[in-house]
């Protein structure tokens, strides 16, 4: 198995992750809520910067 190369494929892959994992067993974040978009913004920047 090959792993993306780019950091806006492995950002985007581990905040598909965390929201699969959120949705499908309810886990709460609490205070760490804010982490989810904030991956979703680093994962797009870094996608469309190309990086």
């Amino acid at each position: 198995m090959k792993f993306p190369s780019s950091i806006g494929m492995i950002t985007l892959a581990i905040y598909l992750v965390l929201v699969g994992l959120i949705g499908v067993f309810g886990i709460s974040l609490g205070q760490l809520s804010i982490v989810v978009p904030v991956l979703a913004l680093i994962a797009g920047i870094a996608i469309l910067v190309g990086r």
